[in-house]
């Protein structure tokens, strides 16, 4: 007879708890309204995250407190109260507080330090400037509309780590280079996997995103099996070094980028403008005008994700963005009569190669297969809607 060998007990344990999985999208500055770029990431976040936590147990981790502190943000503030004193932003709409970030930018002077220290300051204590409020009010109506998981849009989350802390965790990992002790900045070193010094913290003291995202993402990694990071494509070079810090601390990091929206052939900054009847308000109003809103919810992933797919080759299409919600219509007509013979967590684990999370592109492109199975509504509902 011959005598098995017996399962390690933390072998078993392994397979039968869930994976941990850290999504860590990239967060948009409350200062404009939602353009399509921003709707694209949002959308193909959203059902990353629905269709993962299917299969495993799935924190999203979006704080807006954690990148307040960043120039672009407190410099705003800073350029509103200086230009505009008192005003009043309850009533304002987003393209409003859009045109006076477009007018900030353009002014192309930098705030001292010494004025933006007490924005950064009040930032920690959950103080968040009246237009930005203004803005994350505006957009937590757009994410119910659209069925997004708010991950909380209003709430005041600060990072676990202070900046200085930070730093001292770096140096202790040999990841840093600090020279505030002689009037310099505070460089990430990240060499030793062949990629160059970045700059994290001014000589005057200014943290940038990626000082930032490290405060938020260091003291949370060890907790979790996969981190994924998703953001889009001109910001690869920082997060590549930022997958490479958090590997060191335990976790599985796979790295999302995803390709920015063109509007007529040209990838632009919300800094310009140029958003008029293309951002999520004009977008939704246009749409819910003539659908119901499963369809609007549906049609807008077909269209942001399967659709545009991850590059970002293709120019925004209204006519396009049309036909996804004819499209959607179809398809929550046809599940209504579906009862699929496999379990949902079988349907979803097929979008999914050598990680945790579900593609979001796999998943969604598989709903226009014309030769497929019609999806159930038992996905569409849990995943899309």
């Amino acid at each position: 007879m011959t005598t098995l060998p017996l399962e390690r007990p933390h072998a078993r344990a392994r397979a039968e708890r869930r994976e941990r999985v850290l999504l860590a999208p990239i967060t948009v500055t409350p200062s404009k309204p939602l353009t399509p770029s921003h709707l694209k990431g949002l959308l193909w976040t959203d059902v990353m995250y629905r269709a993962t936590r299917e299969l495993a147990d799935v924190t999203f981790r979006s704080s807006q407190t954690t990148y307040h502190p960043t120039e672009q943000t407190l410099g705003f503030w800073e350029f509103l109260d200086r230009t505009h004193g008192d005003r009043e932003y309850a009533e304002c709409s987003e393209e409003e507080i859009g045109e006076l970030y477009v007018a900030f930018r353009a002014e192309g002077t930098r705030a001292p330090a010494e004025a933006l220290r007490p924005y950064a300051d009040a930032v920690e204590h959950g103080w968040v400037h009246p237009a930005s409020r203004r803005v994350l009010g505006l957009w937590s109506g757009h994410y119910a509309d659209l069925g997004l998981h708010d991950p909380g849009l209003l709430a005041h989350q600060p990072p676990g780590l202070g900046l200085d802390e930070t730093i001292a965790w770096l140096s202790a990992l040999g990841l840093c280079v600090d020279l505030r002790a002689v009037g310099g900045p505070v460089h990430l070193d990240t060499t030793r996997f062949g990629l160059p010094l970045r700059q994290i913290v001014t000589a005057d003291g200014r943290p940038n995103y990626l000082a930032c995202a490290l405060r938020e993402l260091m003291p949370l990694t060890a907790d979790f099996d996969e981190v994924v990071l998703l953001y889009d494509r001109e910001l690869d070079p920082d997060h590549q070094q930022l997958a490479h810090v958090l590997a060191l601390l335990g976790p599985r990091v796979r790295r999302a980028p995803i390709g920015r929206v063109p509007i007529d052939g040209a990838v632009r900054s919300a800094r310009h403008g140029g958003w008029q009847d293309n951002h999520a308000g004009a977008l939704l109003a246009s749409a819910r005008a003539g659908y119901a809103e499963p369809v609007v919810r549906l049609g807008m992933r077909l269209y942001f994700i399967a659709t545009l797919g991850p590059g970002q080759a293709q120019s925004f299409d209204p006519a396009l963005v049309r036909q996804c919600l004819k499209r959607a219509e179809r398809l929550l007509a046809a599940a209504a009569d579906t009862d699929p013979s496999d379990d949902l967590a079988e349907r979803l684990a097929r979008h999914r190669k050598d990680h945790v999370y579900v593609d979001p592109y796999r998943l969604t492109s598989s709903l226009l297969g014309r030769r497929g199975p019609v999806p159930g509504h038992d996905l569409l509902s849990a995943v899309f809607l």
